[in-house]
C-alpha cells in the first residue's frame, strides 16, 4: 500500500477562499511541498496537466511537464506521476519527453493518461473538443504509439489518427522496460483502455461498495502481462475525534459555498458525458476527483480502518488531498500512516 499527494498545480483542493490556506499555485510552493512529502514518507505525487486553470481561468496554473522534470531533479525517492491529455502532444514528442523525465528521476516516473473534460482548454486553442468516445479512441491509438516507443522499440504505426514510420527513441530506459502508465476515467472506453494498456487504474473517490464494483469489473477483463493495480483519489479530514473531524468538514463545506459562482462556470465548461462529472454530482462533497466521497473523514482510527478496507478491496495507491494542505499532510503522516501499518 502506497500513499501519494496531489501537487497543488492549481491551488487549494477544497475551497478557494480559505483564510487558513491562501491561494498559491506557485512553483516555489509546489517544490517545497513535494520535497517535504518525500521526507515525510509519501510514495508518489500526481501532477495534473492543465494549461489554463480549470476551476477559475484568471487563477494561476502551474505547467505539468516542465514542473515534473524539475521535481524529478530535485527529489530522490518519490514517484513523479504526470498527467497528459493526448490532444496536446504528438505521441512521438511525448514519448521522448517521458523518457527524459524517467532518466532525470532515475526510474521514478509515470504518466497518467487522461482524456480531457475541460472544454475551453482545447477549444480556445483551436483544438476541436471531440465527443467522449472519440477522445478515448484517439487516446487508445495515441498510447499504442507511445508505449512501444518508451520501450525503445522501432515503431511503425498506421492508424486513423497517426502515421509513424520506423521511429526509435534513444537513449532507451536503463532502469526498467519503460515508465509506468496510469489511466484515469471510469467510462466503458476508459475501462477498456486501462485493461489493454495500463499498469494502474485511478478511480475517483467514492464509497467502498462502488469502488469494489469498479475493481471487480476491470480486474475480470483479459489482459497481457502483470495484473492491473488500482489507485484511489480521496480528500482526508482526520482528527482526534469524529466530532472534530465533522466540524472541520463543515468548516470547509461552508467555505466551499463561497465558490458557487465559479462552480457554475466550471460545470458549464465540463463535458456532460464525462463519467467523473456524473459521479461528482451524486452527492455533496469537498475536494476534486471525488474528494470526501470516499469517506476518509473521522477519527484517526476510523480513517486508518477505512483505508485498510479499501486496501483489502484492491486499492494499492491512495492519492490524497488535504486542506490546509501542508499541515494536514503532516498530520496524516504522523497519525494515520503508523496506524495503517499496525493494521
Amino acid at each position: 500500500m502506497r500513499f501519494g499527494i496531489w501537487a497543488l498545480v492549481h491551488g487549494s483542493r477544497g475551497a478557494l477562499q480559505d483564510p487558513e490556506e491562501p491561494y498559491d499555485a506557485s512553483w516555489e510552493r509546489n517544490l517545497a511541498l513535494i520535497q517535504e512529502a518525500e521526507r515525510l514518507g509519501y510514495d508518489s505525487t500526481l501532477v495534473a496537466q492543465h494549461t489554463i486553470n480549470p476551476h477559475h481561468a484568471p487563477n494561476d496554473q502551474l505547467e505539468a511537464w516542465t514542473s515534473s522534470a524539475a521535481l524529478a531533479a530535485a527529489t530522490s525517492r518519490i514517484e513523479i506521476i504526470t498527467a497528459i491529455k493526448p490532444y496536446l502532444y504528438h505521441p512521438v514528442v511525448l514519448a521522448k519527453m517521458a523518457l527524459q523525465v524517467e532518466h532525470i528521476s532515475r526510474g521514478r516516473f509515470a504518466l497518467n493518461l487522461v482524456n480531457a473534460w475541460n472544454m475551453p482548454e482545447l477549444e480556445k486553442a483551436g483544438i476541436p473538443f471531440a465527443p467522449h468516445d472519440e477522445r478515448y479512441a484517439y487516446g487508445h491509438e495515441w498510447i499504442s504509439v507511445v508505449e512501444p516507443l518508451m520501450r525503445g522499440e522501432s515503431v511503425t504505426f498506421h492508424g486513423k489518427y497517426f502515421n509513424v514510420n520506423d521511429y526509435m527513441l534513444r537513449p532507451a530506459d536503463p532502469y526498467r522496460p519503460r515508465p509506468k502508465i496510469y489511466v484515469g476515467g471510469e467510462s466503458e472506453p476508459a475501462r477498456a483502455l486501462v485493461a489493454d494498456r495500463g499498469d494502474l487504474w485511478f478511480i475517483n473517490g467514492q464509497p467502498l461498495a462502488d469502488v469494489q464494483t469498479l475493481i471487480a469489473d476491470v480486474a475480470s477483463r483479459p489482459r497481457l502481462g502483470a495484473p492491473l493495480d488500482f489507485g484511489l483519489s480521496a480528500f482526508v479530514i482526520a482528527r482526534e475525534t469524529e466530532v472534530e473531524a465533522q466540524a472541520a468538514l463543515l468548516r470547509l463545506s461552508e467555505l466551499a459555498k463561497l465558490d458557487a459562482p465559479i462552480r457554475v462556470v466550471q460545470r458549464a465548461n465540463t463535458d456532460p458525458y464525462s463519467v467523473m462529472a456524473q459521479t461528482m454530482s451524486k452527492s455533496p462533497r469537498v475536494g476534486s476527483n471525488g474528494g470526501t466521497a470516499a469517506d476518509l473523514v473521522g477519527s484517526y482510527d476510523q480513517v486508518a480502518e477505512r483505508i485498510r478496507q479499501f486496501g483489502e478491496a484492491g486499492i494499492e495507491l491512495f492519492m490524497l488531498q488535504f486542506q490546509p494542505f501542508e499541515a494536514e499532510m503532516r498530520r496524516f503522516a504522523a497519525e494515520i500512516m503508523p496506524r495503517v501499518r499496525r493494521l
